[in-house]
């Protein structure tokens, strides 16, 4: 696609361009000045449907009414205060999380994914007195320090050594297997039997995501949670879960490990937690909890506990529990899960469709002498031009899979029209 912006846009771009440090690609030649539930508009007043809500975050749509009134009103009235100072927000989210995960009572309040698993694993290395932390080769866990160096999806070249103890096993993928004909069970078994060779006997923890969204939208499949749980105690590991995109309804369940029965020893929450405003969350069990404190655990940062965004939060449970929005998601969901296996069947480039409620993956495949990478690219350019958001920034590798993520609030016809959409903008990259 072309990254000319259009004539009546060359001065913001111009600007934009002398003053801002890319961080990811390109940015996308679409400006929004507004948004309203699963739209964003330009100042021409073009309107994009938002498929991957904003950062995969906006769980209730943009700019949803009781988000705004909430912020409204805590914002006149109690914004940020001294680290060490507590509030009425912040006790209130912490009680309702402990509510939804019992196991998981204690929590710290934090801004963004990668800061809440930076805390995470922090915390696991503390407590358990080892500093080795596994995760998985196509994962992607945050930008700072240990969040980095167990982020192997993108972002490890050209910065130096990162942190040492830093193991990687391959996530399953029924799609794209390793080796045909090898169960998941014993490609995990002998992924930890490689890790235990490399293993100088410090194995502090496990950080993996329930679903690899950056890494394919790559899902664990039924028993590999409490399989990889059992690796982690038989070593005395902890196993970290980050539901940063998976979290606060999306799979169609408040959290994706309940599917699984498997609840970790530490939970991180971002993205969705916030509906879009930067919250984050850990969870762990009062052991954890106790044993941090004697040894004197330290996360001592600027916004920690801050009482505007946690009012978000407990807004954001509200709604999402009144309205029933985990349900709505796997309701929704089976509704896309249908329209994208349709574009399937139509387009011999959609090589798989997977994922669960309202976090999907289209993958192609090579075609019409294509690379897969290309066409999904080719066709997130297209979607755009359209009037679709979908998967818009890249990084690193994904296989050619396009993310798509709508918010829990998303209609069955804006389903409908981002099938639609994607339709065409398919057939466009690739002709049938």
């Amino acid at each position: 696609m072309d990254q000319t912006p259009p004539p009546a846009d060359a001065a913001f771009w111009t600007r934009a361009r002398r003053h801002l440090l890319t961080f990811g690609g390109e940015f996308v030649p679409f400006v929004p000045v507004r948004a309203e539930g699963s739209f964003l508009y330009d100042a021409a007043g073009r309107r994009v449907l938002d498929f991957t809500s904003g950062q995969m975050s906006a769980i209730l749509g943009h700019c949803h009414p009781e988000i705004v009134a909430t912020v409204r009103e805590q914002v006149g009235r109690l914004d940020h205060l001294f680290s060490s100072m507590l509030s009425e927000p912040v006790v209130d989210l912490a009680e309702a999380l402990a509510r939804l995960v019992p196991e998981l009572p204690r929590a710290i309040l934090l801004s963004t994914g990668g800061e809440a698993n930076e805390a995470a694993i922090r915390l696991a290395k503390l407590v358990t007195g080892k500093w080795e932390v596994v995760g998985f080769a196509q994962s992607w866990h945050g930008m700072t320090g240990g969040a980095a160096a167990a982020t192997y999806k993108a972002g490890r070249r050209g910065i130096g050594p990162l942190a040492a103890g830093s193991f990687a096993i391959p996530a399953p993928n029924p799609y794209r297997p390793r080796f045909a004909g090898v169960t998941w069970q014993q490609e995990l078994d002998d992924a930890f039997e490689l890790i235990d060779r490399q293993s100088t006997g410090n194995l502090a923890a496990f950080i993996a995501e329930p679903i690899l969204s950056s890494g394919g939208v790559l899902e664990l499949p039924p028993g590999y949670l409490a399989a990889l749980k059992a690796h982690c105690r038989a070593r005395g590991m902890l196993l970290i879960l980050d539901e940063a995109q998976t979290g606060v309804g999306r799979t169609g369940l408040m959290f994706a490990f309940e599917r699984d029965g498997v609840v970790p020893d530490i939970l991180t929450l971002s993205k969705t937690l916030g509906a879009g405003l930067p919250l984050s969350a850990v969870m762990t069990g009062d052991a954890i909890a106790d044993e941090a404190e004697a040894r004197d655990f330290l996360f001592y940062t600027t916004h920690v506990n801050d009482p505007l965004l946690a009012a978000v939060g407990l807004t954001v449970l509200k709604v999402v529990e009144r309205d029933g929005l985990a349900a709505r998601a796997a309701e929704a969901g089976r509704r896309l899960a249908a329209g994208l296996n349709g574009l399937k069947e139509r387009h011999p480039c959609v090589g798989d469709v997977r994922g669960r409620g309202l976090l999907m993956g289209l993958e192609f495949t090579d075609a019409a002498g294509l690379a897969a990478a290309a066409i999904s690219d080719a066709v997130t350019d297209r979607a755009l031009e359209l009037g679709l958001s979908a998967n818009i920034v890249r990084a690193g590798s994904s296989g050619g899979t396009m993310r798509i993520a709508p918010s829990l609030t998303v209609s069955d016809a804006e389903i409908d029209l981002g099938v639609a959409l994607l339709d065409q903008a398919i057939g466009a990259v690739v002709p049938a």
